[in-house]
Parts: structure tokens; C-alpha cells; sequence
């Protein structure tokens, strides 16, 4: 029996022996955990108060950067109007109140549009009543819409442009006047050609040398030239209203024939030779008449002015397939080919009595007839204007 207990007491003793083992094994195995943990614990606690640093920094900047924005919206000199999806005001800056005046936090849009703006006829400019008591009346403000992505808010800007307004009504009235006075200096220099004709001839008709017939010819060729010229005043008109200037048949070789005859006294007088080649074979083009006779009579004034006594100007008619020119040529004193371009802009002269609307007045009346004219000018040699009209144009 007393061995039988010891083998059982022993027995007992190996598994409590193993027991301890395995106890011990697991406390390492925990210990170890245990350790891991309070190391990631450690850790994360690094990580949480990094983040925490960095988020107050974020709030900080966020909080300065509001406070900048709320200084800036009130010192803003334009109004901000901020609806919400109802289309009520939840926001405003003191500019807006000075614009629309107050209240204006939970009213509609619409409201504010019925009873303190007044439409002025152009998309996005209102008439609102100042508030300010220093400066009543009423000033003109620009609206614009935009909407908030973030938010879905719609947000007004209100400029005021009173001052930018009356500027450009200014520029405007400045304008017109400018016009005004251009269409004023076109007309005198389109007058004057034919009008110095006519002085011409009624000139002629004061002499007592004169027979009845040669009185009777100068007395029809003045009152022509004075009809020509109260039909360029008519056409001046229609050009100042906007009114288109008829076209209709224009046969070249007649055109020729009157402009001869219309500028061989202001040639005879300066002693110019004045030569007329009609090579246009019987072309005619649907243009206005007196449009393009007057633009010829202009460049053959501005030869007359600029040639020497005893040289030679030159109006030539030629054809092609495509187009006619009227090519005029003098042997002035040319143009510096740095100028070329500048020519036919509106008061540019290279003559001191110059209005330097006669070759503007041209390109334009050129233009209008689908044509163009081109320039070919030497120093101390002469100057040849070209002008092309397209033959698509005839009948």
C-alpha cells in the first residue's frame, strides 16, 4: 500500500510539475503580448497626439483665415448677398446694407427686386436708392450670380458703377460728337472738288469777252457741279442714317468722260497735264456713280495738291477676266513706303492743309463696293493708287 501511494504521490507531482510549466510558458507567452501591446499602445498615443497637434494647427489657420475673410467681406467695397436654397438672405456684408439698406436677413430675392430695385433695361444693372445720407439719389449697380459648389448657396456680387456709368455715357456722347465732327470735315472735303468747279465756271461766266453760247455752256456746267453737289449732301445724309446708297449700271468709259471733264479746269489752272486712257472696252459695273466718283475725284485732288507745275497725272481703265482698274498716277513728290499703311487711316496727312479724311473716305467708299485699293509709291518719283473692283459685279 505505502508503495502504491508513493507512485501516486509522484504521478501527482509530475503533473503539477508539468502544470507549472505550462503556466509558466503561457505568463511568458502574456508577459510578451503584454509588452507588444503597451508598445503599440505607446505608440498610437505618439501618433493620436501628432494628428491632435496637427488638427489644432489646422483649426488655428482655419479660425485666422476665417476672421481674414470676415475682415475682408466687411471691408469689401462691393456688396455680398448670400441666399439659401430658399432663396432667402442668410448673409450680407455692410456694403450690401449700404446698396439695399436694411432689413435684408430673411427676406427673399425677389422681395428686394420688387421694392428697392428698379430695372434699368440692361441685363444685370439695377437703379437702387443710396442709403448713405450724404450722398442721396440713386446709384447703378452691376448684379452678378454665382453658386456655391460646397454649399449649394447662391452668392450675389453688387458692384457699384455709377461713376463707370457716367464715364461711359461720356465716352459715348465723345464719341458721337468725334462722329459728328468726321462725317462734318468728310462732307466739306467731298464738297470741295466740285465746289471749286463750279467757282471755276461761274468764274468764267463774269467775263465780258464771252459770246452768248460759251455763256450759256459755263452757266449749265456751274448749276450741274451745284446739283452734283447738293446730291453729295443727300448722300451724306443717307450715309449718316444708315441708309444704304444705291447701286445700278455704271459704264465705265462714260464715268471717264465726266471726270474728265469735271477735272480738266483744276488741271488747266495748276498748268498739269491731264491724260485719260480708257481701256475698259465697254464695261459696266453695278456700283453707285457718284460713290465711285467721288473716290477717283479724290485721289485726282490729291494729285493736283501734291504735283508740280507742268508734270504729268494720268487716269488709266484697264480690265481683266476678274476685275477693272482705275489706276491715277502723278509725279509728285511720293510717299516714304513707311507710310503706306497709314494712308488710309482717318486724319492722317502728310500735308499741313491736309484733313487727312480724303484717302479714309475713299478706302471706305471702295470697301463698300466689295473692292479694294492698293498703294505703290516712290520718294521723288510719284505715287500710283490702284483701285480693283470685282467684274462679278457687272450686268
Amino acid at each position: 500500500m505505502k508503495t502504491e501511494v508513493t507512485v501516486t504521490s509522484l504521478a501527482n507531482h509530475e503533473q503539477l510539475r508539468q502544470a507549472f510549466t505550462v503556466f509558466s510558458q503561457a505568463s511568458s507567452q502574456l508577459s510578451g503580448i503584454y509588452r507588444e501591446l503597451q508598445q503599440q499602445v505607446s505608440r498610437l498615443t505618439e501618433e493620436l497626439a501628432l494628428a491632435n497637434g496637427e488638427l489644432q494647427c489646422e483649426l488655428a489657420a482655419k479660425e485666422a483665415l476665417s476672421q481674414q475673410l470676415g475682415q475682408l467681406l466687411t471691408a469689401l467695397p462691393g456688396g455680398v448677398v448670400v441666399l439659401d436654397h430658399q432663396g432667402r438672405i442668410s448673409r450680407v456684408n455692410p456694403a450690401a446694407v449700404r446698396f439695399l439698406g436694411e432689413p435684408l436677413l430673411g427676406m427673399t430675392w425677389q422681395q428686394i427686386e420688387q421694392e428697392r430695385l428698379q430695372p434699368t433695361g440692361l441685363a444685370g444693372e439695377w437703379l437702387a436708392a443710396k442709403t448713405v445720407t450724404a450722398a442721396p439719389g440713386l446709384c447703378r449697380i452691376f448684379i452678378e450670380n454665382s453658386l456655391s459648389e460646397t454649399t449649394g448657396e447662391s452668392i450675389l456680387l453688387l458692384h457699384d458703377i455709377t461713376e463707370a456709368h457716367a464715364l461711359r455715357e461720356q465716352n459715348r456722347r465723345n464719341q458721337r460728337l468725334a462722329a459728328m465732327g468726321e462725317v462734318a470735315a468728310g462732307l466739306a472735303h467731298q464738297l470741295r472738288t466740285p465746289l471749286s468747279t463750279a467757282l471755276l465756271y461761274a468764274g468764267h461766266l463774269s467775263a465780258e469777252t464771252l459770246d452768248t453760247q460759251e455763256r450759256s455752256s459755263f452757266a449749265a456746267k456751274t448749276i450741274e457741279r451745284l446739283h452734283h453737289l447738293e446730291h453729295l449732301i443727300r448722300n451724306m445724309l443717307q450715309f449718316v442714317k444708315g441708309e444704304p446708297v444705291p447701286a445700278g449700271k455704271v459704264k465705265l468709259s462714260v464715268l471717264l468722260r465726266k471726270l474728265q471733264q469735271v477735272m480738266t479746269p483744276q488741271m488747266q489752272q495748276r498748268q498739269l497735264r491731264f491724260v485719260v486712257e480708257d481701256n475698259s472696252i465697254g464695261t459696266s459695273l453695278n456700283v453707285n456713280q457718284d460713290a465711285l466718283s467721288n473716290a477717283v475725284m479724290n485721289l485726282l485732288d490729291n494729285a493736283v495738291q501734291i504735283a508740280p507745275a507742268g508734270s504729268l497725272i494720268t487716269l488709266v481703265c484697264e480690265t481683266t477676266m476678274d476685275e477693272a482698274r482705275l489706276i491715277i498716277s502723278d509725279e509728285g513728290p511720293g510717299i516714304d513706303p513707311v507710310l503706306h499703311e497709314q494712308v488710309f487711316e482717318p486724319f492722317f496727312t502728310t500735308r499741313t492743309e491736309g484733313t487727312g479724311l480724303g484717302l479714309a473716305i475713299v478706302h471706305n467708299l471702295i470697301q463698300s463696293m466689295q473692292g479694294e485699293i492698293r498703294i505703290d509709291s516712290t520718294l521723288g518719283v510719284g505715287t500710283r493708287f490702284t483701285i480693283c473692283l470685282p467684274r462679278a459685279a457687272k450686268v
